[in-house]
Protein backbone atom coordinates (compact mmCIF):
# COMPACT_ATOMS: atom_id res chain seq x y z
CA UNK A 1 0.00 0.00 0.00
CA UNK A 2 1.30 3.43 -0.91
CA UNK A 3 -0.78 5.32 1.66
CA UNK A 4 -1.73 7.91 -0.99
CA UNK A 5 -5.41 8.78 -1.32
CA UNK A 6 -5.75 12.23 -2.90
CA UNK A 7 -3.89 11.14 -6.04
CA UNK A 8 -5.45 8.67 -8.46
CA UNK A 9 -2.39 6.48 -8.84
CA UNK A 10 -3.95 4.26 -11.49
CA UNK A 11 -4.33 7.33 -13.73
CA UNK A 12 -0.66 8.19 -13.13
CA UNK A 13 0.57 4.66 -13.78
CA UNK A 14 -1.61 4.20 -16.88
CA UNK A 15 -0.73 7.49 -18.57
CA UNK A 16 1.40 6.57 -21.61
CA UNK A 17 5.07 7.57 -21.50
CA UNK A 18 6.30 9.35 -24.62
CA UNK A 19 9.95 9.48 -25.67
CA UNK A 20 9.76 12.04 -28.48
CA UNK A 21 10.94 14.75 -28.64
CA UNK A 22 11.90 14.03 -24.99
CA UNK A 23 10.59 11.84 -22.17
CA UNK A 24 7.25 12.94 -20.69
CA UNK A 25 3.75 11.83 -19.83
CA UNK A 26 0.40 13.57 -19.85
CA UNK A 27 -2.23 12.21 -17.47
CA UNK A 28 -5.85 13.15 -16.84
CA UNK A 29 -8.11 12.60 -13.81
CA UNK A 30 -5.06 12.21 -11.55
CA UNK A 31 -6.96 13.66 -8.58
CA UNK A 32 -9.46 11.55 -6.71
CA UNK A 33 -12.84 12.94 -7.69
CA UNK A 34 -14.11 12.82 -4.13
CA UNK A 35 -11.29 15.17 -3.09
CA UNK A 36 -11.68 17.80 -5.82
CA UNK A 37 -14.24 20.01 -4.05
CA UNK A 38 -12.01 20.13 -0.98
CA UNK A 39 -8.88 20.87 -3.03
CA UNK A 40 -10.69 23.69 -4.80
CA UNK A 41 -11.98 25.16 -1.54
CA UNK A 42 -8.59 24.90 0.18
CA UNK A 43 -6.49 26.30 -2.68
CA UNK A 44 -4.41 29.13 -1.15
CA UNK A 45 -5.64 32.71 -1.46
CA UNK A 46 -2.56 33.97 -3.29
CA UNK A 47 -2.61 37.63 -4.31
CA UNK A 48 0.81 37.80 -5.99
CA UNK A 49 1.44 36.61 -9.55
CA UNK A 50 3.96 33.87 -10.22
CA UNK A 51 5.14 30.81 -8.33
CA UNK A 52 5.49 30.82 -4.53
CA UNK A 53 7.23 28.07 -2.58
CA UNK A 54 5.12 26.05 -0.17
CA UNK A 55 6.96 27.70 2.78
CA UNK A 56 5.55 31.08 1.66
CA UNK A 57 1.94 29.92 1.46
CA UNK A 58 -0.57 28.91 4.13
CA UNK A 59 -1.54 25.31 3.37
CA UNK A 60 -4.64 23.67 4.78
CA UNK A 61 -7.10 20.83 4.42
CA UNK A 62 -7.31 18.75 1.27
CA UNK A 63 -4.89 20.97 -0.60
CA UNK A 64 -2.22 20.43 2.06
CA UNK A 65 -2.88 16.70 1.90
CA UNK A 66 -2.29 16.81 -1.85
CA UNK A 67 1.03 18.66 -1.42
CA UNK A 68 2.10 16.10 1.19
CA UNK A 69 1.38 13.29 -1.26
CA UNK A 70 3.15 14.96 -4.17
CA UNK A 71 6.26 15.49 -2.00
CA UNK A 72 6.23 12.00 -0.50
CA UNK A 73 8.84 9.32 -1.08
CA UNK A 74 6.00 6.94 -2.00
CA UNK A 75 4.97 9.12 -4.94
CA UNK A 76 8.59 9.70 -5.98
CA UNK A 77 9.04 5.93 -6.03
CA UNK A 78 6.02 5.48 -8.30
CA UNK A 79 7.23 8.17 -10.70
CA UNK A 80 10.77 6.82 -10.60
CA UNK A 81 9.50 3.38 -11.61
CA UNK A 82 7.55 4.96 -14.47
CA UNK A 83 10.54 6.92 -15.78
CA UNK A 84 13.16 4.32 -14.89
CA UNK A 85 15.22 6.57 -12.63
CA UNK A 86 15.80 7.13 -8.91
CA UNK A 87 13.73 10.09 -7.73
CA UNK A 88 13.47 9.17 -4.05
CA UNK A 89 17.00 10.43 -3.38
CA UNK A 90 16.28 13.79 -5.07
CA UNK A 91 15.22 16.79 -2.96
CA UNK A 92 11.90 18.31 -4.06
CA UNK A 93 10.95 21.94 -4.59
CA UNK A 94 7.20 22.57 -4.68
CA UNK A 95 5.75 25.86 -5.86
CA UNK A 96 2.20 27.09 -6.38
CA UNK A 97 0.79 29.65 -8.81
CA UNK A 98 -2.65 31.19 -8.92
CA UNK A 99 -2.14 34.24 -11.17
CA UNK A 100 -0.30 34.34 -14.47
CA UNK A 101 1.11 37.36 -16.29
CA UNK A 102 1.65 37.90 -20.00
CA UNK A 103 5.43 37.63 -19.60
CA UNK A 104 5.19 34.01 -18.38
CA UNK A 105 5.38 30.95 -20.60
CA UNK A 106 8.42 31.76 -22.72
CA UNK A 107 10.02 28.71 -24.31
CA UNK A 108 12.74 27.05 -22.20
CA UNK A 109 14.14 23.65 -21.20
CA UNK A 110 14.50 24.07 -17.39
CA UNK A 111 17.98 24.29 -15.90
CA UNK A 112 20.40 21.36 -15.59
CA UNK A 113 20.02 21.36 -11.79
CA UNK A 114 16.55 19.82 -12.28
CA UNK A 115 16.07 16.11 -12.84
CA UNK A 116 12.32 16.13 -13.45
CA UNK A 117 9.46 18.62 -13.37
CA UNK A 118 5.81 17.81 -12.70
CA UNK A 119 2.79 20.10 -13.07
CA UNK A 120 -0.71 19.52 -11.69
CA UNK A 121 -3.38 21.87 -13.00
CA UNK A 122 -6.47 22.91 -11.06
CA UNK A 123 -8.61 25.16 -13.25
CA UNK A 124 -12.28 24.19 -13.55
CA UNK A 125 -12.39 25.11 -17.24
CA UNK A 126 -10.14 26.66 -19.85
CA UNK A 127 -11.78 28.69 -22.59
CA UNK A 128 -8.67 30.31 -24.06
CA UNK A 129 -8.06 28.47 -27.37
CA UNK A 130 -4.25 28.50 -27.09
CA UNK A 131 -3.10 30.94 -24.42
CA UNK A 132 -1.87 29.31 -21.23
CA UNK A 133 -1.85 25.78 -22.67
CA UNK A 134 1.62 24.30 -22.18
CA UNK A 135 3.13 22.77 -25.30
CA UNK A 136 5.83 20.13 -25.80
CA UNK A 137 8.04 21.78 -28.42
CA UNK A 138 10.78 20.83 -30.87
CA UNK A 139 13.01 23.89 -30.52
CA UNK A 140 13.59 27.02 -28.47
CA UNK A 141 11.94 29.48 -30.87
CA UNK A 142 8.59 28.22 -32.14
CA UNK A 143 5.29 27.42 -30.46
CA UNK A 144 4.33 25.45 -33.56
CA UNK A 145 4.56 22.66 -34.47
CA UNK A 146 4.14 20.96 -31.11
CA UNK A 147 4.09 17.33 -30.00
CA UNK A 148 1.27 17.76 -27.49
CA UNK A 149 -0.70 20.57 -25.88
CA UNK A 150 -1.59 20.36 -22.18
CA UNK A 151 -5.02 21.65 -21.11
CA UNK A 152 -4.55 23.30 -17.68
CA UNK A 153 -7.78 21.84 -16.32
CA UNK A 154 -8.55 20.20 -12.98
CA UNK A 155 -6.73 16.91 -12.54
CA UNK A 156 -4.38 17.18 -15.53
CA UNK A 157 -0.79 16.16 -14.77
CA UNK A 158 2.23 16.71 -17.00
CA UNK A 159 5.72 15.50 -16.07
CA UNK A 160 8.97 15.37 -18.01
CA UNK A 161 12.62 14.53 -17.57
CA UNK A 162 14.81 17.59 -17.96
CA UNK A 163 17.09 17.40 -21.02
CA UNK A 164 18.95 19.81 -23.27
CA UNK A 165 16.02 19.56 -25.71
CA UNK A 166 13.12 19.52 -23.22
CA UNK A 167 11.64 22.64 -24.80
CA UNK A 168 8.25 23.71 -23.48
CA UNK A 169 6.23 26.89 -23.03
CA UNK A 170 2.83 28.44 -23.62
CA UNK A 171 1.45 31.43 -25.44
CA UNK A 172 0.97 34.48 -23.19
CA UNK A 173 -1.94 34.47 -20.77
CA UNK A 174 -2.97 36.91 -18.06
CA UNK A 175 -5.37 35.90 -15.34
CA UNK A 176 -6.07 33.03 -12.99
CA UNK A 177 -4.13 29.88 -13.87
CA UNK A 178 -3.96 27.48 -10.93
CA UNK A 179 -1.06 25.06 -10.97
CA UNK A 180 1.23 23.20 -8.58
CA UNK A 181 4.77 22.47 -9.74
CA UNK A 182 7.10 19.91 -8.19
CA UNK A 183 10.75 19.88 -9.27
CA UNK A 184 13.11 17.05 -8.34
CA UNK A 185 16.58 18.60 -8.08
CA UNK A 186 20.06 17.10 -7.97
CA UNK A 187 21.11 18.11 -4.45
CA UNK A 188 19.99 19.87 -1.27
CA UNK A 189 22.28 22.87 -1.84
CA UNK A 190 20.61 23.51 -5.18
CA UNK A 191 17.21 23.27 -3.52
CA UNK A 192 18.15 26.01 -1.04
CA UNK A 193 19.52 28.21 -3.84
CA UNK A 194 16.27 27.89 -5.77
CA UNK A 195 14.18 28.71 -2.69
CA UNK A 196 16.29 31.77 -1.96
CA UNK A 197 16.09 32.93 -5.59
CA UNK A 198 12.31 32.52 -5.57
CA UNK A 199 11.93 34.48 -2.31
CA UNK A 200 14.08 37.29 -3.70
CA UNK A 201 12.02 37.45 -6.89
CA UNK A 202 8.77 37.66 -4.90
CA UNK A 203 10.28 40.35 -2.63
CA UNK A 204 11.23 42.46 -5.63
CA UNK A 205 7.77 42.03 -7.13
CA UNK A 206 6.39 43.38 -3.86
CA UNK A 207 8.56 46.49 -4.17
CA UNK A 208 8.36 47.15 -7.89
CA UNK A 209 5.04 45.55 -8.78
CA UNK A 210 4.90 43.95 -12.22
Amino acid sequence: MSGLSILNLDAVRNAPLSREPYTYFLGTDVLDRAAIDGIRADFPAIAKPGYLTVDEVALKGRFKALIDELESDAFSRILGEKFGIDLVSCPRLTTIMKKSQLKYGSIHTDGPSKVMTLLVYMNDAWDAPAAGRLRVLYDGKNYEPFAVEVPPTMGTMFAFLRADNSWHGHEPFEGERRVVQVAWVRDAAELERKKKRNRTAQFLKGIFGR
